[in-house]
């Protein structure tokens, strides 16, 4: 990776223009930069998935939002930058409460989780929710927003130390991957039933043991691929549990469905933020142009919650 200069961004109609103030590393920005997950077709080459700042320029058409506005936007590329242009419907204002820094470790981790576990699942009040990876930023976030909704919660994790953060924020079962069987550990914490919805970044590897750990109607969400992209799926165990295996990528959705997403997290999550029952997780802030320390970090996984970068 390299810090250097570009052309600006050109706005287009039914874009705003973003001064970018910081941006956030995500396990996507590591796949790209290994070539593994390019940009979707006409989004910027540039790193990042979402962003904060003020807002520059208006293009055509774009009226709900004014110069000066202090945003943070959803992005499908261009984060790890001083400008980014950003379709108007995905731009959400800070909200109440939070830093314009801190701000940019929302965007991406929230609208993802709200819209598999929630929107998607349809997870409810008294069922269970497994987390896979429940201290990286999806974790963090899904941890509290199932709380919020009266849920409950297990975790997965690799250390007693990031169980215990996660038990902070209110996740009751924790297993360390390490030492322990998830499939064991959330079954017996539920009397057998396992659980309602999973919301997985493993993939192949995980998915026989996902389906073992569904509840009867459960929902099986997968996000992410960092154990695999195929594996063998036993469908008469699916359904005989009356189960669904659904995957998904935020980043490549259609931009109507993307505003639909941030529309649904300012009308429902951002509340939770200003009365201070959701609380953005940030491990640390470093400058954009250590970015590659950064990436060091989150491939490590030596973090709690999010790790950010601020305009140097």
């Amino acid at each position: 990776m390299t810090w250097a200069d570009v052309p600006d961004p050109v706005v287009g109609a039914g874009e705003v223009l973003v001064r970018v103030r910081a941006t956030a590393v995500n396990r996507a920005d590591i796949l790209q930069r290994k070539g593994f997950y390019p940009s979707p077709p006409g989004a910027s080459t540039i790193l990042g998935l979402e962003c904060s700042g003020t807002v520059e320029a208006l293009g055509d058409g774009v009226e709900s939002w004014s110069v000066g506005d202090e945003v943070c936007a959803l992005l499908s590329g261009g984060g790890y930058a001083e400008l980014v242009a950003v379709p108007a419907g995905q731009l959400m204002p800070v909200p109440d409460g939070v830093d314009l820094v801190t701000a940019a470790a929302l965007p991406e981790v929230v609208c993802t989780v709200w819209s598999n576990v929630v929107m998607v699942a349809g997870l409810r009040p008294g069922e269970t929710l497994l987390v896979h990876g429940g201290a990286s930023g999806i974790g963090t976030c899904a941890i509290q927003l199932a709380r919020e909704l009266d849920a409950r919660v297990a975790v997965t994790a690799g250390s007693s130390a990031k169980l215990q953060r996660c038990a902070e924020l209110g996740a009751q079962v924790l297993v360390d991957y390490h030492e322990q069987d998830f499939v064991e550990v959330v079954r017996e914490a539920t009397g057998g039933r396992g659980a309602d919805v999973v919301l997985d970044n493993m993939g192949a590897k995980y998915l026989a043991r996902n389906v073992d750990v569904l509840a009867p109607n459960g929902r099986l969400v997968v996000i992410g691929l960092q154990g695999g992209v195929t594996a063998e799926l036993d469908l008469g165990r699916l359904m005989g549990k009356r189960g669904a295996v659904i995957a998904t990528t935020l980043r490549s959705r259609p931009d109507e469905e993307k505003a639909a997403i941030c529309a649904s997290v300012v009308e429902h999550v951002w509340p939770l933020v200003a009365d201070g029952r959701y609380l953005p997780v940030v491990d640390r802030v470093m400058t954009l142009d250590d970015a590659d320390a950064a990436h060091a970090v989150v491939e490590a996984s030596e973090h709690v919650g999010k790790v950010l970068l601020r305009l140097p």
